[in-house]
């Protein structure tokens, strides 16, 4: 065969008549290959969960709140807004988010990040006491052997670090009670402690039980915070907190699980300013010698702080990204988030360190007259609020590291997420 048929002349390949003897009449086309299947375009790549921009700025807001209130001593910024009922929040959404992993891990996570900041200011903080004079095994107040076993609590904070309610001052400017200012606050790291062992359990109750789960710490702070059941001692001091607080650590798992939003805004909101109200009546009942400090009046702390964050988490936004208006905050946002637990514990003793910087003003040439000393007397507190941000600032290149080491990050001096995006991983 030559490559061509026995009776044409036609091309190999060209049509012909089923016999094969004779090309078809019609004008040979070359055949049209089938039109081409379009590939089914590929999904985009599911976008890894990011941070909540928005739960991030209500952490930021909450930190600034409490630094606030330990410069100026206003009882009504409680009120104002109560960080402590917030922060308290915002760590049971994450935690809820957490437990989606295995809880035994995840319980060691947390306590992991938490403890060696925890060490770093413990260490300073013993140092001072220590050397200054304290003897914890002949404490007034809590002495002998408990006193020693009560120092481990600044290796696992169980219960709340003890000190001395009057210690000596390594310098001449310091109060007599400035440990209780420098640790008293570390109750928060306690309280933090026992929701996290607490939370598979209470993640577990919540999601088969969800509003008795929710109400319930607001019934044992109406029976324990309000002196009609009376724990005494440390064990009190622990429940009363874990209750007053309780409601707002599962309402974080509310929000995280949308449970809020499952219920009608006006219905949600209403509650809310009910609930509200009534921390106000009975704060209005109970005032202490510090007047609408809500920290002193458990029962109104618990109810005012439940309905706010109500409000809070009900008109939550979802946000990647802050808004415009508020893009140039980003970066103290996101460094106040990845040093959170560094002011924390720190801003307290960094405010009385502001009180020699401004006691040397009064020696200043230009400040030896009567109205001008009269002056800073009047705006100390100002000076004292303006003054502890550049120290934190100082403390968080000296020790801040410390959060990244203990979740295991690579060390940052400043992570305001304006290098890379750091802060948002």
């Amino acid at each position: 065969m030559s490559g061509r048929h026995s009776g044409g002349t036609e091309p190999y390949g060209a049509p012909v008549d089923p016999y094969g003897v004779r090309p078809y009449a019609g004008t040979w086309q070359p055949a049209t290959p089938p039109p081409a299947v379009p590939a089914p375009a590929a999904s985009p790549p599911r976008a890894k969960p990011g941070r909540d921009r928005y739960l991030d700025l209500l952490r930021s807001i909450a930190l600034v709140r409490v630094v606030v209130y330990h410069a100026f001593g206003w009882a009504w910024v409680t009120v104002v807004f109560p960080s402590m009922g917030v922060m308290f929040a915002l760590a049971g959404s994450l935690m809820a988010r957490s437990l989606k992993r295995p809880a035994p891990g995840v319980i060691r996570g947390r306590i992991r990040r938490l403890l060696p900041p925890l060490w770093a200011f413990g260490a300073v903080a013993l140092t001072l006491l220590l050397t200054n004079g304290w003897n914890p095994s002949k404490d007034p107040d809590e002495g002998g052997t408990w006193a020693l076993v009560k120092l481990l609590n600044y290796l696992i904070p169980i219960g709340a670090p003890t000190y001395p309610l009057e210690a000596g001052s390594p310098v001449d400017w310091l109060d007599a009670s400035w440990a209780d200012d420098a640790v008293g606050p570390l109750w928060y790291l306690r309280a933090y402690l026992w929701f996290v062992l607490a939370s598979p359990v209470l993640l577990w109750a919540f999601r088969r039980a969800p509003w008795p789960t929710l109400l319930a710490p607001l019934a044992l702070t109406a029976v324990i915070g309000t002196g009609l059941v009376t724990i005494p001692g440390e064990t009190g001091d622990a429940l009363t907190d874990f209750a007053v607080y309780g409601a707002c650590w599962i309402l974080g798992f509310a929000h995280h699980d949308g449970l809020l939003h499952e219920i009608p805004r006006y219905v949600a909101i209403s509650t809310a300013s009910l609930v509200m109200a009534f921390g106000l009546w009975w704060a209005s009942g109970h005032l202490g010698p510090d007047g609408w400090d809500l920290n002193g009046i458990p029962l109104a702390q618990a109810t005012w702080s439940f309905g706010f964050v109500v409000i809070l988490l009900h008109y939550a936004p979802s946000w990647r990204e802050l808004p415009p208006r508020l893009a140039k905050w980003d970066p103290l946002v996101t460094l106040s988030n990845n040093r959170a637990m560094t002011i924390y514990l720190w801003h307290n003793l960094l405010l009385l360190a502001t009180v020699p910087l401004i006691d040397f003003g009064y020696d200043l040439p230009f400040m030896q007259s009567d109205r001008a000393s009269h002056a800073l007397d009047i705006t100390s507190n100002v000076w004292m609020f303006a003054l502890v941000w550049p120290l934190l600032g100082l403390t968080i290149l000296a020790t801040g590291w410390v959060e990244d080491l203990a979740a295991k990050r690579r060390p940052r001096l400043w992570p305001n997420g304006t290098g890379r995006s750091a802060g948002r991983a």
